[in-house]
């Protein structure tokens, strides 16, 4: 299964982001891809954190994402900002998978950034440790998904791939600051080596915000990164946003934990705090 792992550039222009999101699941498909992972915040950012514009799971967005999808028969992986639950709630920060079919399932980010001096709570609403992980079918592998300071929790992952999870997407938009990008590209590894696993990172690009587009393998190879060449901009060597491709393989899973089958050999469970 090929995969295109998308650092778009996202702001607070709600149709250009739109635009730039279905622009990256067509050249996805074209390239073969079955899947395709934007970041955290696709559908609006604001680096500043000063604006929150919300949209419900049946707004433009995610409706652009579906038309693309059933036209490319491509699965998209995103992030947006949805309304609050009840009258004065506060928004929620959730990724959503989508298929030819529309909607297959959202996941309402659990651990908000309460750290390095900033503060997400102030906006969002946390999500309930103990709601069901979104894993969905891709031709054979199973896609987790988890956002962002999620990724600083081993146990997240690790909830995924108790329910069966073998590639573990994670949009993002990971903050600037001292060692941000080094703790990206770390974690990413550790998280794919720990569960033998796929994981897929996407990195909101532009201001305020760090890191690059990767995809590691299950035994914690960069099997792509364009981050590390700064004059790479896209897949096809355009202007477009960064773009890591791979080609997952099923076999290469099995055969990373019948290597590595420390899955097996552990003696510990996750279960969400009471």
């Amino acid at each position: 299964m090929r995969v295109h792992v998308v650092g778009l550039a996202s702001t607070l222009d709600l149709a250009a982001n739109r635009a730039a999101a279905v622009d990256a699941v067509l050249e996805a498909a074209d390239d073969g891809a079955r899947l395709v992972v934007l970041p955290e915040y696709a559908a609006s950012f604001d680096p500043r954190g000063l604006q929150v514009q919300a949209e419900p799971f049946d707004g433009p967005f995610v409706t652009g994402l579906a038309t693309a999808a059933a036209q490319t028969g491509v699965v998209v992986v995103a992030g947006l900002v949805v309304p609050g639950a009840g009258a004065g709630g506060l928004p929620r920060n959730v990724a959503v998978a989508v298929g030819p079919r529309g909607l297959l399932g959202s996941y309402h980010k659990v651990h908000l950034y309460d750290a390095f001096g900033q503060h997400e709570s102030d906006r969002f609403a946390a999500g309930d440790p103990g709601s069901a992980p979104l894993v969905v079918d891709v031709d054979g592998l199973r896609v987790g998904v988890m956002t962002c300071y999620d990724l600083r929790f081993p146990e997240s992952a690790r909830r995924l791939v108790d329910a069966g999870a073998t590639v573990v997407a994670v949009p993002a938009a990971w903050a600037s600051g001292e060692g941000k990008v080094k703790h990206w590209r770390v974690l990413l590894r550790a998280r794919a080596i720990e569960n033998t696993v796929y994981v897929l990172g996407a990195a909101m690009q532009g201001y305020g915000v760090s890191g690059a587009p990767m995809v590691i393998d299950p035994l914690g190879v960069v099997l792509a990164d364009p981050g590390r060449d700064p004059g790479e901009r896209s897949a096809a060597g355009g202007d477009g946003p960064q773009v890591a491709v791979a080609d997952l393989e099923v076999a290469h899973v099995d055969a990373a934990r019948e290597r590595n089958p420390s899955l097996a050999n552990r003696r510990y469970t996750v279960v969400p705090l009471a």
